[in-house]
């Protein structure tokens, strides 16, 4: 239920960040005695996940949206057209795509930054992430119980400040004690975005095109995926290092006033479930 979605995908989020807690460590040990055994292991989990998921897994697109399917390439194409022209949801990716700009720097430049300008050793960066997965573990439900009860759109703001505050005071900040500070914001803030922003991803779309809409916001996480990491590097060996964090501190501000505007003017579509604009003409398509 669209009520229920936030919650969902924090569970989504808390087994994760479980597997990513065990994962490596099975991985370890099965790697140490074979590893074949942890391929042939890892090949059978995922048969296992697909027959979960194919068996078990009720499906929730509508059974029949209208007698009229895609048939080609070019309908498809028509319908993501659609979703380009939703001007509100568009500027909810491109908030989004600023945000997860700066966010995906924790798993690659945060790193070297860390590394390079302070000292800090691999381990210490692993324990970072290992503290930062086992926070989600332990809080996520909670906090996304007490989320999902709020606008979303503000909480998307409220998340992208916690995002702020944490990638910026690694800037000043030095000292694994304040390194582990900063990334409890991050955390924070990873906690209170990642669930709602899929969940607004999916409020924002008509019934017959949620595939539509979410492939779409995709974008917001492959486009920076692919140009961050090349971006920071840039900014590291031209500029001082700092500068990543400051830069990315202004992204986050961009993010924040627009994900508040975008609460003012999208908040009754997004709660009362409103169509946008020029897709009732083709409400099929998914």
């Amino acid at each position: 239920p669209p009520q229920k979605r936030s919650e969902g995908f924090g569970i989504l989020r808390v087994v994760a960040n479980l597997a990513w807690i065990a994962g490596p460590t099975i991985g370890g040990i099965l790697a140490t005695r074979s590893y074949l055994l942890l391929f042939i292991l890892d090949a059978i989990t995922s048969i296992v996940t697909a027959a979960i998921v194919y068996f078990m897994v009720p499906e929730t697109m509508p059974d029949k949206t209208e007698d009229r399917e895609i048939t080609n390439f070019l309908d498809t194409l028509r319908g993501y057209g659609h979703v380009a022209r939703d001007a509100l949801f568009l500027q909810f990716v491109l908030a989004s795509m600023l945000m997860t700009l700066v966010y995906i720097q924790m798993y690659s430049t945060l790193s070297v930054y860390l590394r390079d300008v302070h000292g800090l050793p691999s381990q210490a960066f692993g324990a970072l992430l290992s503290m930062n997965a086992g926070v989600v573990v332990v809080l996520q439900f909670w906090i996304t119980r007490r989320v999902s009860q709020r606008p979303p759109l503000l909480m998307m703001a409220l998340g992208s400040g916690f995002y702020l505050i944490g990638f910026v005071a690694y800037g000043f900040v030095s000292g694994f004690i304040l390194f582990a500070a900063a990334m409890l914001f991050i955390t924070v803030g990873e906690m209170i975005v990642m669930p709602v922003s899929q969940a607004l991803a999916a409020r924002f779309a008509p019934e017959a095109m949620r595939g539509r809409y979410m492939a779409f916001f995709g974008l917001s996480w492959a486009i920076p995926s692919m140009i961050g990491p090349w971006l920071a590097g840039r900014v590291i060996d031209t500029m001082d290092p700092r500068w990543v964090w400051f830069a990315g501190g202004i992204l986050l501000a961009v993010a924040i006033l627009v994900f508040v505007q975008l609460h003012l003017g999208a908040q009754k579509r997004i709660t009362l479930g409103e169509t946008p604009p020029e897709t009732n003409s083709e409400p099929g398509q998914s």
